[in-house]
C-alpha cells in the first residue's frame, strides 16, 4: 500500500497503474489509435500512476495490441519515469528466448522501467491461435516460463544459448491469469500475480488463493496481488453512462460474433440485448465502475476492501481520447491526489 500525504489527507490504498487495451475507434485510423496510447501513457505519468501495461491481442477488431514489445518502446520512448509493461506477454504465442531478448533489449534502453506480465492464454480466437503457433508439440506453461526465467540469470540456461540483451538483467516478472489455478501457480513460485478483473468479476477467490500458496522467492519476499478492472470516470452519472455504451456495444458485439472497433456512444436501439445476452452482458463487462468522483471513490473502496489487491490496474475504454484522459483524471482526483510527491511505499519492492 501507498502513504502519501497531501492537503492533510493521507492515502493508504493500493497503487493505481493502468492497463490499455490500445482499443480502435471507429473514425481514427490504426496509427491514431497507437498514438493515442502514447498520450495516454504521458497523461498517466503526469497524474502519478505507477505503471503504464499493454495488452497482447491478435486478429481483433476492437484492439491494435499485437506487437506488445513494439508498441511498450514506443510509449517508454515518450515517458520518463512511470513503469511500462506488458499485461501480459502470451506466452504459448513465443519462443521464450525471443522474449526474453525484447525485453532484454527494451530494459538495456530504459532501465529499472520495464516490466514482464505474462499469461498462457493464445489473446486470440480459435483461428488466429492456431497460426500462431509454432512447430512441435504444445509446451506446458510452466516449462516455458522456466526457461524464460533462465535467459534472465547471468549463467547460459542451456548448452552454447544465452539472451543477449537479456541475461543478468534484474527484470520484474508476473504471472496474469483469472483463476484460482492460477493464482496458486503464482503464489507457489513466489511471483506477483494480476488477476484479469478486467474480464471476469470474480477477484476476491483468486487473491485469496494466491496468498494462500505464496512461497517466498529470491525474487518476492511477500506476496504482491493487482487486479485490473474497467472504470469509465465522467464529470456527472449521465455523461459517464453516456460514455459506456460504446464499451457495452463492444462487448455486446463480440457476444455476437460480431466484433467492431469501438463506436461512438449511443443509445440501443432496436440493436439492443434481448433479456439473456443482457444477463450474459452484464457477465462479460466484468469488474466495472462508472460514474463521477464519489461513484468512482464509493466503487473502488468497496473493490478494494473486498479484494484488499496492493495495486489496480485501471482500464478504461472511451471512443474520444480527451474525454478518456478526464476519465483517469477523475480516478486520481477521487482516490489519489494530484500533484502529489513520488509515492512513499511500504508494498514489497519491485521483483526482480
Amino acid at each position: 500500500m501507498n502513504d502519501i500525504a497531501i492537503n492533510d489527507t493521507l492515502y493508504d490504498g493500493p497503487a493505481l497503474s493502468v492497463l490499455d487495451l490500445v482499443p480502435i475507434t471507429v473514425g481514427h485510423s490504426l496509427g491514431q489509435a497507437l498514438r493515442n496510447t502514447r498520450r495516454l501513457a504521458q497523461g498517466a505519468e503526469a497524474l502519478g500512476f505507477r505503471r503504464y501495461w499493454l495488452a497482447e491481442h491478435h486478429n481483433a477488431a476492437s484492439f491494435a495490441s499485437a506487437a506488445t514489445s513494439v508498441l511498450m518502446g514506443y510509449v517508454a520512448e515518450g515517458t520518463s519515469t512511470i513503469r511500462v509493461g506488458a499485461g501480459g506477454i502470451m506466452l504459448p504465442n513465443h519462443a521464450p528466448l525471443m522474449v526474453a531478448e525484447q525485453f532484454g533489449t527494451l530494459e538495456s534502453l530504459y532501465p529499472g522501467r520495464i516490466d514482464l506480465g505474462v499469461g498462457r492464454s493464445a489473446g486470440a480466437d480459435p483461428v488466429a491461435a492456431t497460426r500462431l503457433k509454432r512447430g512441435g508439440e504444445p509446451r506446458p506453461f510452466g516449462a516455458m516460463l522456466g526457461e524464460l526465467s533462465a535467459y534472465f540469470e547471468e549463467a547460459d540456461p542451456a548448452a552454447g544459448v544465452r539472451a543477449v540483451p537479456g541475461a543478468g538483467l534484474a527484470l520484474p516478472l508476473y504471472i496474469l491469469g483469472g483463476s484460482p489455478a492460477a493464482a496458486a501457480f503464482a503464489g507457489e513460485r513466489g511471483l506477483p500475480f494480476a488477476y484479469a478483473g478486467h474480464l471476469k468479476d470474480d477477484a476476491a477467490p483468486s487473491l485469496a488463493a494466491y496468498r494462500s500458496a505464496f512461497r517466498p522467492s529470491a525474487a518476492q519476499r511477500a506476496p504482491y496481488a493487482m487486479m485490473s478492472i474497467n472504470v469509465i470516470g465522467a464529470d456527472s452519472a449521465a455523461e459517464a453512462a453516456w460514455l459506456a455504451t460504446s464499451r457495452r456495444r463492444r462487448v455486446l458485439g463480440v457476444m455476437r460474433a460480431r466484433p467492431l472497433p469501438l463506436q461512438a456512444p449511443a443509445a440501443f436501439d432496436t440493436d439492443g440485448p434481448d433479456a439473456a445476452e443482457q444477463q450474459a452482458l452484464e457477465l462479460a463487462l466484468g469488474a466495472s465502475i462508472e460514474g463521477d468522483h464519489a461513484a468512482l471513490r464509493a466503487g473502488l473502496g468497496a473493490i478494494i476492501a473486498r479484494c484488499a489487491p496492493d495495486e489496480l490496474l485501471i482500464n478504461t475504454e472511451i471512443h474520444d481520447i480527451d474525454a478518456r484522459l478526464r476519465s483517469y483524471e477523475i480516478v486520481a482526483e477521487a482516490l489519489m491526489p494530484r500533484r502529489a510527491p513520488p509515492a512513499r511505499t511500504n508494498s514489497p519492492t519491485e521483483p526482480r
